[in-house]
């Protein structure tokens, strides 16, 4: 399975737990897209978040007990598109990003390759 259209693309990936965030990078270079950089904890995620160049970003919402928010806070100054991932479902975003498109964890290859297809078509 490939990203229609989209391969190529790079991804920023936050995930606090290391065995999924790698499993997640496995899936998203067998949908054709390249992981820009990686981040486990918030403090690593807001640097990246300001000094990476990507596409799109993939951020769990609960980071090692602490909310995505400012990190997602840079990522949409810098207009990027992001979309989360979480065990919580949609009750679990933060307030203001409640409109944001969002993974239920776990997720499958197919349902991850859509949604970051959506996201980057702006739907």
């Amino acid at each position: 399975m490939t990203a229609t259209g989209l391969s190529g693309r790079s991804v920023f990936l936050v995930e606090d737990e290391v065995m999924i965030r790698m499993m997640v990078a496995d899936m998203l270079e067998e949908l054709g897209y390249t992981v820009a950089a990686e981040a486990g904890d918030i403090t690593e995620a807001m640097r990246l978040a300001q000094a990476t160049e990507f596409d799109i970003a993939i951020l769990d919402v609960n980071v090692n007990g602490k909310v995505i928010s400012p990190v997602a806070d840079v990522i949409k100054a810098k207009g990027c598109p992001f979309i989360f991932a979480t065990g919580y479902g949609s009750s679990g975003l933060p307030e203001q990003y409640r409109d944001r498109p969002a993974l239920q964890k776990p997720f499958q290859l197919d349902a991850l390759g859509r949604t970051i297809e959506a996201a980057l078509r702006g739907g």
